[in-house]
Parts: C-alpha cells; structure tokens; sequence
C-alpha cells in the first residue's frame, strides 16, 4: 500500500501582539489553495493541526488556544494607495472550518514586518533608518490599517524594549492605526441603539452595548452576569455552565445584531461576535502575578474568544474597546467613568493596555475616524511547513 508523501509550502511562524500564526504569500501557496474554497480551507487546517478531537493540535502548528490558531495570506493590493493585502483566517481547534468573519487586530502588527519582507513594500519606500509607514487593505472587513514599522540598517527591528502584558519578552514598538474601524457596512450600532435590552434565555435580560467597531462585540456589565470583571482564565474557562452562558449570549447577540439569520448559524461563525464583560477598576493580580492597581486603570474588561476566555485583549476587540469608550452612554463609557475621552486604559487577565480612539456623532450617528494602539511582532521561524499532499 502506497502512502502520499509529504510538499513543502514556504511559510513564516510569526508572533503579532499577544497572538501567534502561520503567515504565507499567496503566490507561494498550492495552485488550488490560491482562491477561496475548500482547497485553501483543508490546507490551512491541516498546516495549524485541526479538526483536533483531544484539542491539543499536536500535530500541526497550532498551540490549542484562540490566540495561536491563526494563518495570515498577504497578496499585491487589490485597491490603491495600498501596500499589501491581508487575509486572515481563524481556525477552529475541534471542528473542520476556517473563519473568514473577521479581522485580527494582534497579528496586523506581524502583517507590516511580513509585508516588507516579502516584498510587498517598494525597496524606495523603505529607509535605511526610521519608520517605514505600511498601507495594508484589511480584506476580511475591507477596511485600511496603517502599521508604522521601525527599520534599522534597512531591515525591520524587531528587538526592542516595548514591553506588552500577556508577552514574555520585550520587542520593538510597532504603532497600528485602525481607519475607520466601524466593522462592516451598516450603523457601528447595528440596533440603533448605545444600550440594548438583550434577552438571553436561561440568563436573563442584559444591558448591553453592541458595536460593529474592529470587530462585532457585545458588551455587557461584569456584575449582571454574577462577575467582578478582575477574573482570570482559569475562574471562567474551567466552568462548563459559564462557558454555555457565554455562547448563548454571544448567539442572541449575533442575532440581534443582524450577523445571522438563525441562532443556529453561531456555531459556524465563531469567530464573531465578540463577548465581553466590563466593570468599574479594582485591584488585582495579572496572570503572571503582576500586582494591578485600581488607580492605574479605567476599567477592567474580559473578552471571550472561540469559546474561551482570552489570555489578554484581542487587538480587534481593544479597538471596540476604545471606540465604545469615546462614545458617552456606553457600557464601556460608562464603566470607565463616562464623559468624553480619546483613550483608555484598561485590565485585562494579563494586564493592561491603553488604546485610543476618535469618534464623532454626525446626523444622529456615530462614526470612528480611528483607534490607535500600539503592538510588538517578531518572526520567530521561517522556511516551509510540511503537510501531506493529499490534505486539499
């Protein structure tokens, strides 16, 4: 009996904020896998290592969390002005699909550096020393981010002394700028509203704000749902009953918010919306016992992530973070003291983290200009993965 051997596809393992995944050019991947289909999406799945039933994803790239089954595809920008095209796709660890929903705001910091070395950015545009502005054209919401990437010596700098919470080592800082983050076509408040009503069977009826702003995230108040919002991963991701509470409000949500049709359709968008629960600051200890004091911070705020609370802050959610706190009336506004603010700080189970956002009311509706922030990134190995060629 003959077995298929295994092919070579040229790829980079890359860190982006507190996030990890598989970037490739589209150029270099299998003809096949170079359009959308089921082609593409079996050999992004076999590359991270899923469908995994023991949820472990030993045998592929994946680490078995949200935060590090990911795959990136850059190709030449399809709009103009722009550098690059960035595609991302979450993959699920248990189940055989590939979310294309959304964006990942952690792994835009990676997609600058990927762009400029794989030759994405014009050789004229780079400097020898300096910052070298990249235009990318976020393809899963269409939507510009400008990423403003350190060059030393005419290569990207990686190393640094940035230090961000839920990221062991320091690294170069890399300024990310979401441009008009509103996520999508439609009002950044699909329901009309700052404050919803959200019946959520088995729960109750919430207060929540839901915002289409870096990625769709519903808002909710730590203490209605029995939390004090300092909790850490293991208070919530080692509770089946919460877990199950999570996912029926981030399904109501979706269906409140016009994201699907049918509460049904949730299990195959896991990707978004997003569930997050906010609350006023108290101290706390961070993950890694770092001591996080109430008057350092605005706000606290746990965000679930493919089913499971995150180690840290998505960087699409911070982005809805900052936006909903420059909106008065908001939960996350009002969380972090209301009134009008351009950034905020908040406390995540890793720590903290300031972002910033510009947004103004016009006609009656809330527009975003921006939200800032700032992020690491660093290759950490490139060459090829290796999957069997019979896997697409």
């Amino acid at each position: 009996m003959s077995f298929p051997q295994q092919i070579k596809v040229p790829a980079t393992y890359m860190r982006g904020g507190t996030s990890k995944g598989a970037f490739f050019r589209l150029q270099d991947l299998p003809e096949a896998c170079q359009v959308p289909g089921e082609a593409r999406d079996k050999l992004l799945l076999r590359v991270i290592g899923s469908p995994d039933p023991y949820e472990k994803q030993i045998d592929g790239l994946g680490n078995a969390t949200s935060s590090t089954s990911k795959t990136v595809i850059l190709a030449a920008p399809t709009q103009p002005d722009h550098d690059v095209d960035y595609l991302f796709g979450q993959v699920s660890i248990d189940k055989p699909f590939v979310d294309w929903s959304g964006n990942c705001g952690n792994l835009t910091a990676a997609v600058g550096a990927f762009a400029i070395n794989g030759g994405f950015v014009d050789q004229e545009r780079i400097p020898e020393n300096g910052i070298c502005t990249v235009r990318i054209w976020q393809a899963n919401i269409k939507k510009t981010i400008v990423a403003h990437v350190p060059i030393t010596n005419g290569e990207v700098q990686e190393t640094g002394d940035f230090e961000l919470d839920g990221v062991t080592f320091p690294a170069a800082e890399v300024k990310i700028e979401f441009m008009d983050p509103a996520d999508g076509e439609g009002s950044m408040f699909p329901t009309g509203n700052l404050v919803d009503d959200l019946d959520v069977p088995g729960v109750g009826t919430l207060k929540a704000t839901m915002i289409n702003a870096g990625i769709p995230t519903i808002f909710v108040n730590a203490e209605d749902i029995g939390y004090k919002g300092s909790e850490l991963q293991g208070d919530i991701n080692s509770d089946p009953k919460a877990l199950a509470m999570f996912e029926t409000i981030r399904a109501h949500g979706a269906l409140k918010m016009g994201l699907i049709n049918d509460i049904a359709e949730a299990a195959n968008r896991q990707h978004t919306p997003k569930v997050a629960f906010v609350a006023k600051p108290v101290d706390y200890v961070s993950s890694s016992g770092k001591q996080i004091k109430a008057s350092e911070i605005d706000l606290l705020v746990r965000a679930m992530s493919m089913g499971k609370l995150h180690h840290a802050m998505m960087g699409t959610a911070a982005v809805a973070i900052a936006t909903a706190s420059a909106i008065p009336g908001t939960l996350v506004n009002l969380a972090a003291g209301g009134g009008d603010r351009t950034e905020v700080t908040f406390g995540h189970p890793s720590g903290t983290l300031r972002v910033g956002a510009e947004a103004k009311e016009v006609n009656g509706q809330w527009t975003a200009t921006k939200a800032i922030m700032s992020r690491s990134a660093r290759i950490i190995m490139e060459g090829w993965v290796r999957v069997p060629q019979d896997s697409f």
